[in-house]
């Protein structure tokens, strides 16, 4: 891309290929017709398992609001308990609260290219997959990348964040 095909793209994509492009990824982002607002539904879209939707979870730091960004796999759910043992107490973040920090609405959460920088972990079921996908900023926008860029790219740790395999759901 020269520049110029970002400027017909939503602005949270902008943000994100401009950010893939000075990270030197390369893959950038790509518009599909259909909406991708859950794991399943970018899974089916794009051909591809569950699983290797890298899907972002935001939650509000109690201690100081901070955004704290769960980049965890499509099939899994976040263990709250394990992420607090990271981080801190935690809540909830509303759609207000995740469109003020991140710069993007919920079902279009990018791991990279916050308004503000949040706190991030990956979860480490990540690295049962090649190829993974990413929103890219709209919920219509997705990324490709492995495993290893997505810890390049934010340069969060990967650590295990989610429930037990006996309770895990899509």
């Amino acid at each position: 891309m020269c520049g110029a095909e970002l400027k017909a793209l939503p602005e949270g994509v902008q943000r994100v290929a401009a950010a893939l492009q000075a990270l030197g990824h390369p893959h950038l982002p790509r518009m599909l017709d259909d909406a991708c607002r859950t794991a399943q539904q970018a899974a089916e879209v794009l051909g591809i398992e569950v699983g290797q939707v890298a899907k972002s979870i935001i939650f509000r730091r109690k201690s100081d609001g901070a955004a704290v960004l769960v980049v965890t796999s499509g099939d899994r759910r976040v263990d709250e308990k394990k992420v607090e043992a990271l981080v801190g107490k935690l809540g909830r973040a509303d759609a207000e609260f995740v469109k003020a920090r991140t710069g993007f609405s919920i079902g279009g959460v990018s791991p990279i290219a916050h308004a503000t920088p949040p706190v991030t972990l990956i979860d480490r079921e990540l690295q049962r997959f090649g190829v993974l996908w990413a929103a890219a900023g709209h919920p219509h926008g997705v990324f490709a990348l492995h495993p290893d860029d997505l810890q390049r790219l934010t340069g969060a740790p990967v650590v295990d964040v989610v429930q037990e395999t006996e309770q895990r759901q899509a």
